[in-house]
């Protein structure tokens, strides 16, 4: 099975400036998977691109890993 964890890392890190500051912390319950995304202030612009478009992406691409984990995945960027 797919590790969203480092998955969404690799991705996020590639994007930014200063890949040191990204961290991904994951929360799981029965139904869900809740991936939060934290990069540095001055990032943010580039994880969330212009009118979210680079956002949606990445949410998109970590939905299509996660098919076989049966669960509902959110990425939460802050």
């Amino acid at each position: 099975m797919v590790n969203l964890q480092e998955t969404l890392l690799d991705i996020a890190k590639a994007i930014v400036d200063s890949p040191d500051e990204v961290q991904v912390t994951v929360e799981e319950d029965d139904r869900t998977i809740t991936l939060t995304l934290t990069v540095a202030p001055d990032d943010m612009g580039m994880v969330i691109g212009r009118h979210g478009r680079i956002a949606k992406a990445i949410r998109t691409v970590i939905k299509a890993a996660s098919v076989n984990s049966g669960k509902k995945v959110n990425v939460d960027i802050r």
